[in-house]
């Protein structure tokens, strides 16, 4: 089956968000530059998704105009597509030429999708999710994304390792294959 690397978000607008750190930031470039170097070596598919939002104007963070729809400092990647997308889901993410992320993988034949990004339990689960309904075998990396603190309404904080446990128990054995990037078999 062949597979594909999906890099879900990540861009430079989210260190113009107010809950931006920067705390897990290397550790979480390097493993996820390890599998896009992987897969490049392996000559499989490295797909970048952007997230846009338009409403808040040129100036918002999300915006295409703002200049921050770019990866962020010190990734590197040769991306086979480069997707955009408004919702959580990169599945609906369309390129260039109006085909969707969706499309473009069954266009090349691609039945496996590893899955990575920024927020882990945002658009990467959202994505992962989407990704197994639709019949995908996905590959959740659980260690190539990143997030940050949240605050519940009870007032409770749940720091990013709390999340990502969270995230693992809800996908593992449902919805894919969790594991530690280095685990990734291409």
């Amino acid at each position: 089956m062949k597979s594909a690397l999906i890099v879900v978000d990540v861009q430079q607008s989210f260190m113009h968000r107010p809950y931006w750190s920067d705390a897990e930031l290397p550790a979480f470039l390097q493993r996820l530059q390890g599998l896009i170097d992987r897969f490049q070596a392996a000559g499989a598919p490295v797909l970048q998704v952007f997230h846009v939002e338009e409403e808040a104007g040129p100036s918002g963070p999300f915006s295409r105009h703002s200049g921050l729809v770019q990866p962020l400092p010190g990734l590197v990647m040769a991306a086979a597509g480069v997707f955009h997308k408004s919702v959580h889901s990169a599945l609906f993410a369309a390129n260039s030429e109006g085909q969707s992320l969706d499309y473009w993988l069954r266009k090349h034949g691609i039945g496996h999708l590893v899955v990575t990004g920024i927020r882990t339990e945002q658009c990467c689960e959202t994505t992962t999710r989407h990704a197994s309904d639709l019949g995908y075998s996905v590959t959740y990396a659980l260690d190539a994304t990143l997030t940050f603190p949240m605050v519940s309404g009870s007032g409770r904080t749940y720091t990013p390792e709390d999340i990502r446990e969270r995230t693992a128990l809800v996908l593992a054995g449902r919805f894919a294959n969790v594991i530690a990037a280095e685990a990734v078999a291409i």
